[in-house]
């Protein structure tokens, strides 16, 4: 069992609000290997997967955790591994977990889909059911992010696979995509380009988008992804829409050269909000909790380079940056998270990464 420590998180909202110091927060768990994502699989459990391809249970209240079998094989070289879990919207009557992971090697790998049912601490019949084409031989910009639209299909981001950016506009292939499916890997019905191009692409012209959620209040798909040198950006997605990489950015090279001298063009979407230099984003929450009421469906973005999490206001298209949250921790955030009670979970991106539970009081109000 890890050991708990207690701490008191003392927050500003925003530049000017009142200092609240009824926020407290846990080290749930630490000295676990890069925990890269997590959700909650029962009323105070939740499971656990790390880059390098370990799945655990963790008790919300204790932190202990216990390891889970089952999981496959996966390519775990540079950003490669573990990436995203996702429960099937009727998980309790049939424990399906869907696991997205990059699938191959050196030399041909990409990034996949798996699923399996879990069984108390063991996932069985764990199988592919969909890997992202071409293959890339590059061990980055996988995307990797798994989302459910209300009708139940399944939502995947995939990256440009980084020195293959012009591929983001290719409706042939499937790197640079939000990619659309059925709940067993086939393309959904209705998709956009299911003629005349790739059938399971969604949306295109896409870098690395490593945030996606979708609201289900207004049903609303929101993705981020990391620019090259800045340009980072938070994406509101539609349907066949173009959303510009490469053809158009608000970052440069890592070189310092420009990748394009447009950041904006006909017939491509711009991104809601844009954030230069980079924060890199790392992984999207809508909250919905009774805990924290006053964030009723707002966006969280945790980053890797800010080491916080960004609290994003929406107004139906439009989107802000209230605050920045969690800079305390001084860590590289790579997953932010919520349970059925509200409480908020930072997953740190470290050798010996750390759990971090974010409560307090549900009847707790907001002088």
């Amino acid at each position: 069992m890890h050991t708990v420590r207690s701490l008191l998180l003392m927050l500003v909202m925003g530049l000017a609000g009142p200092l609240h110091a009824d926020y407290q927060s846990q080290v749930l768990a630490e000295n676990i290997d890069h925990p890269w994502s997590m959700v909650q699989i029962g009323e105070r459990q939740g499971l656990v997967a790390t880059r390098a391809g370990q799945l655990m249970t963790l008790d919300l209240d204790s932190g202990e955790t216990e390891p889970v079998t089952g999981g496959p094989a996966t390519y775990v070289e540079s950003q490669g591994g573990y990436f995203d879990l996702t429960l099937h919207p009727q998980f309790s009557v049939n424990q399906r977990v869907y696991l997205a992971l990059a699938d191959g090697g050196p030399e041909a790998n990409g990034t996949a889909i798996y699923m399996g049912t879990l069984r108390d601490r063991a996932i069985e019949g764990m199988q592919r059911i969909f890997r992202v084409s071409p293959n890339k031989d590059t061990p980055a910009h996988y995307g990797g992010k798994l989302a459910w639209t209300p009708e139940g299909d399944l939502l995947l981001t995939t990256g440009d696979g980084f020195e293959y950016r012009e591929q983001a506009q290719n409706l042939q292939g499937q790197l640079g995509k939000v990619l659309r499916m059925t709940e067993n890997g086939e393309p959904a019905p209705g998709n956009p380009f299911a003629e005349s191009g790739d059938p399971y692409i969604y949306s295109f012209g896409h870098r690395n988008p490593q945030g996606l959620a979708v609201d289900p209040v207004t049903q609303s798909i929101w993705m981020h992804e990391h620019g090259p040198r800045g340009g980072d950006e938070l994406n509101l997605i539609s349907m066949g829409a173009n959303y510009g990489w490469p053809a158009t950015s608000f970052g440069i090279n890592y070189s310092g050269a420009r990748i394009s001298p447009l950041t904006s063009y006909e017939g491509i979407s711009p991104p809601a909000l844009y954030f230069t230099p980079s924060i890199g984003p790392s992984h999207l929450l809508i909250y919905q909790g009774a805990m924290c009421p006053e964030w009723q469906g707002d966006l969280f973005i945790s980053t890797l380079v800010d080491q916080d999490v960004k609290r994003i206001e929406v107004d139906g298209p439009t989107a802000s940056l209230a605050e920045s949250l969690f800079s305390e921790f001084n860590a590289r955030i790579r997953a932010v998270t919520t349970d059925d009670q509200g409480a908020i979970y930072l997953l740190t991106d470290d050798v010996a990464g750390a759990i971090i539970k974010i409560s307090r009081p549900i009847a707790s109000g907001i002088d």
